[in-house]
């Protein structure tokens, strides 16, 4: 009875190691199902503290920052940030939007009325970030900041880092006014 006892709790975690994950639901290869988290809106406009520009390429003629004080690293594997975007008469407009990197994938979550107040797009999904288009801001954010190939940067000091123009990946731009702050009204 003595040694019957220790064999069968060997056998017992023996045999919990070599379960099948198909029928135990373990599988690690098995495709996880993306569960996105809950967004609220900012409660705030961009905070022209905070903004920091970066290159998105060499033809367009917008220029682009990111409100860093707004970027949020989520559990989910989506990084939401406000990126402010100034045409070339001044003009600007704010969206606050989320980016995948597993997918490279973006999302419009809202934008900022002319009211300051956020305005949330209900209607938005995740979409293609396209990297062959002159705007190609979430391209160029995806690339040079928020991923690290196809994972998401999990440290906001490297992201912050990443978008100093001096160390942004994103796309090469020409040294010139592109590096601006804009102005938030």
């Amino acid at each position: 009875m003595k040694r019957t006892l220790p064999i069968a709790a060997l056998a017992l975690t023996l045999s919990a190691c070599f379960s099948d994950p198909l029928v135990d639901g373990t599988d690690p290869y098995a495709p996880t199902v993306f569960k996105e988290g809950s967004t609220p809106m900012p409660l705030n406009p961009p905070n022209k503290k905070y903004l920091v520009p970066f290159s998105v390429s060499q033809t367009t003629v917008f220029k682009f920052a990111v409100d860093t004080e707004s970027i949020k690293i989520g559990n989910d594997g989506v990084t939401r940030y406000i990126v402010v975007i100034t045409n070339p008469s001044g003009g600007q407009n704010a969206y606050f939007e989320g980016i995948r990197c597993d997918t490279f994938q973006w999302r419009l979550y809202g934008t900022l009325e002319t009211n300051q107040q956020w305005r949330p797009n209900p209607l938005g999904q995740w979409l293609a970030i396209k990297d062959n288009v002159p705007n190609r801001y979430q391209a160029s954010l995806a690339q040079g900041a928020f991923c690290n190939l196809s994972t998401q940067e999990k440290s906001y000091a490297k992201v912050v880092k990443s978008l100093d123009p001096n160390n942004f990946l994103g796309i090469i731009a020409p040294v010139g006014n592109e590096a601006e702050l804009p102005t938030i009204r």
